[in-house]
């Protein structure tokens, strides 16, 4: 399998590492690389023995089966479109651009247009199977997620004691905090969308670790589910799960027994 990757952060950094040097996808290696700097493309292109290229579209053009979103908010919702018209399939990474359910309906649309396919991984939680077995009869009636993190992981103030920063829904959640609340919209895609799905973040100071606690009740009982998750060494705001999420979802992803 030959992927495109867009973004060469965290994320993307983490996988031209696991993937092009660990050999932990068998069979698949990124070829292709786009990301803003052209200094920095060419330097990871090098490192990784891979192609850099100066937009997308020269990107899509190369010969890769699948591209990786591994940026911002921002960038899915510019490439995303585009990487499917292109007749790829596309692994998004920055799932909160899917709360726009306008978007999501064109991205639907395209896929179905275009026989591609989109996938979402699950990111830095759990209990997503649990959801999806509960609405394919109807009967979830409520979820929630609270997210704890350390101040600097989600505010530029200085915190001294516990504050919640927010109490809404999934939807508004995610125009406030972008780069920080994917994990409410994949749990909103797999449960009662993005409107009815609850969001509370709460910075604590004595939080050395990102934690969710995930809370649903339906006709199948009741869940509930604490992920206590480490932070990537070099960014607080990006779960080390995450982007193992990423690289589970490549390695699953053509197998022929499939689990949850």
């Amino acid at each position: 399998m030959k992927l495109g990757l867009i973004g060469c952060g965290n994320i993307g950094q983490f996988l031209l590492q696991a993937i092009n040097k660990d050999g932990m996808l068998p069979g698949g290696k990124i070829v292709s690389i786009y990301t803003r700097s052209e200094e920095s493309g060419a330097q990871f292109a090098k490192e990784f023995e891979t192609e850099a290229y100066q937009n997308v579209e020269a990107l899509l053009l190369s010969d890769i089966d699948l591209v990786i979103e591994a940026a911002t908010v921002e960038a899915a919702r510019e490439y995303a479109i585009k990487v499917l018209e292109g007749g790829k399939d596309l692994l998004l990474s920055s799932i909160g651009v899917m709360a726009d359910s306008a978007f999501e309906e064109e991205i639907r649309k395209v896929c179905t247009r275009n026989g591609v396919n989109i996938f979402l991984p699950s990111g830095a939680i759990g209990g997503l199977d649990i959801l999806k077995s509960a609405k394919a009869v109807n009967g979830l009636e409520t979820v929630s997620i609270t997210t704890r993190k350390p101040p600097g992981a989600l505010s530029k103030e200085v915190l001294e004691k516990e504050t919640i920063l927010f109490e809404g829904s999934a939807a508004e959640a995610i125009k406030l905090y972008p780069r920080n609340i994917n994990v409410a919209i994949v749990l909103s895609l797999a449960g009662l969308g993005a409107n009815n799905t609850k969001v509370k973040i709460i910075a604590d100071p004595i939080a050395i670790k990102n934690s969710h606690l995930i809370e649903a009740s339906g006709e199948f009982g009741k869940l509930k589910l604490e992920i206590e998750n480490d932070p990537m060494p070099n960014n607080p705001k990006t779960s080390y799960l995450a982007a193992l999420s990423v690289l589970a979802k490549l390695q699953n992803k053509d197998k022929y027994v499939q689990v949850g």
